[in-house]
Order: C-alpha cells, then structure tokens, then sequence
C-alpha cells in the first residue's frame, strides 16, 4: 500500500495457521455496516473505517491465495501481496453503486498476486502481454490429466484464450520442465555443465544494435508514440496501459467520456494499432 494509506493489520510473519485462524474469526460486515464505514472513509478520511473494511475482508484474501497454491511460492507472501491488493480497493471503492466490497476487490487481490507470481517465477519473460498472462494463469486447469497436449486440444485452448496454439505448446512445455543447473557441482571435473559451452554472445554486434533499439523505444520512442494519438486516445491508453495502479477498465473510462464500454475499446484497439506501426518506424530508424 502507499504511504498515504498503510494499516496495521495481523501480520503472516508468524504461524500462517494462527494468521488464518485469526482473520477468520473477524466478522464479516452488513451491507449497511460496509457502506456506512465506506462512506466515512470516502467523506471524512477516517482510517479506522477503512481499517475495519480491510480486517473483515482479509478472509477474502486467504481464499483466493491459496488458488495458486501449485506455483510453488511461499503461501504467506501470496497472502500478503493479495492484502495489498485488498487495501488498493479500499482506496479505489465507492459506496452506493451498489456493488458489495467483496466484489470489487477481487480483481484487486488477484492483480496483486498475478504481478507478484510473474515477478519470482521463471517462466516471467513469455508471460508479457495479457494473452499470455492468462494463458499462463489458465494452462494447468485447462489442461486434461497429466499427459501431453494434442494439436486439437492446443487450438482449442488458443481459440478461447486468444493467443497462438504455438505459444500454448511453449507455455506447457516450459510449465512441465526442470531447472537444469548453470554450472557442475563444486569438485565434479568430469562433468560439462551448460556453462561450459555457452558462447559469450553479449557483445555481439546484432545484440548491440537490438540493444540500442530496445532502449530508444523504451524511452522517446514511447513519448513520440503517444504523441501521434488525439488527446483522448492518448488519454485513454495511458489509463489503461501505463497507469501505476494497474489501469482502470472499460466501463471506468466509459463513464468517463460518456460513451459505451464497446466504444473505448475500439478506441484504444485503433490507438494501439497506430502506435505499433510509429514504434515499428522508429525502430527500423534506430537500426539505420
């Protein structure tokens, strides 16, 4: 959470059975209990109205963690960064649209736990856009037993994931394998290690000029990117796509600017479309 909003609540430093056990016995809120405490938080800042909603919702958090249970990362860390998660919405929430905090937080305590699972796991660098994301979220339970995919079943998990089915048999592939160390076994001198026949290939010059590309669209070619968009598009695809607290949804920006939630997104596709094409001509410039 920001500094401007940090609350004490039980810590999962300890015995995470105790910390279960502890979060468990706080009751839940009435809707008029949730909105009354919301609306002074909304209205009067008042911390300790936004405390009690994160201390009555933080068994919504221990539920959802342990649905990634089978990523092999610490329980508490997943809990702690879903509570994370569970305070932004507190933040975010605003009472009488009818939604019930538990709802609208879920996505928040998700969000949380998906961006601290891609951070320490291995297989971070293919899970980049948000196909992939879901892909790599989806995989195990889409899969059918333990054995392989076959080309069929792939396509069908393509089609309704919306990504390549290449890219579904290099996620199952990657999930299935193992570690393989870098180097031998400290006094092993019979053996041949990766490390052994790895070429240096840092310095290459192809390396070098990705490099170089790499870096110029990370940083104006982003700026020169936007600055090809209309005020709304730019506006748009900054709220969605480069905002810090993990952007905002269609239906938010819909209201926004008073059109459909169908509308923005066609807005945003068509913006994405022309920034590609200007990232694509800045890069080939780059190169030259």
């Amino acid at each position: 959470m920001t500094a401007t909003f940090a609350l004490p609540v039980p810590s999962t430093s300890g015995s995470l059975e105790q910390y279960i056990q502890t979060v468990n016995s706080i009751p839940m809120l009435t809707a008029e209990e949730e909105n009354a405490l919301a609306t002074r938080f909304r209205v009067e800042s008042d911390l300790d109205a936004a405390r009690k909603l994160v201390l009555s919702h933080l068994r919504v958090v221990v539920s959802i963690a342990r649905g990634y249970s089978g990523y092999g990362l610490p329980q508490a860390d997943l809990i702690q960064e879903g509570n994370i998660g569970l305070m932004k919405a507190v933040k975010r929430f605003e009472p009488g649209r009818g939604v019930r905090l538990f709802s609208f937080a879920i996505h928040w305590i998700k969000a949380e736990i998906h961006e601290f699972i891609l951070r320490n796991w291995r297989l971070v660098r293919i899970a980049t856009t948000k196909p992939q994301r879901k892909l790599f979220f989806n995989l195990r339970s889409m899969k059918q037993g333990f054995s392989a995919l076959t080309d069929k079943e792939a396509r069908q998990i393509a089609e309704e994931l919306g990504v390549k089915p290449e890219e579904v048999h290099e996620m199952e592939t990657r999930m299935t394998g193992h570690d393989v160390a870098l180097m031998a076994e400290e006094g092993d001198d019979e053996s041949f290690a990766p490390i052994d026949w790895l070429a240096d290939s840092e310095h290459e010059p192809v390396r070098e000029i990705e490099r170089k590309a790499y870096d110029h669209l990370q940083s104006e070619g982003l700026v020169s990117a936007l600055e090809t968009l209309d005020d709304r598009s730019r506006k748009i695809i900054e709220a969605r796509w480069l905002a810090d607290d993990g952007g905002r949804t269609l239906h938010d920006l819909a209201a926004e600017f008073g059109v459909s939630a169908e509308r923005i997104r066609q807005i945003e596709a068509k913006a994405l479309t022309k920034m590609k094409t200007a990232l694509v001509a800045q890069g080939e410039a780059v190169v030259i």
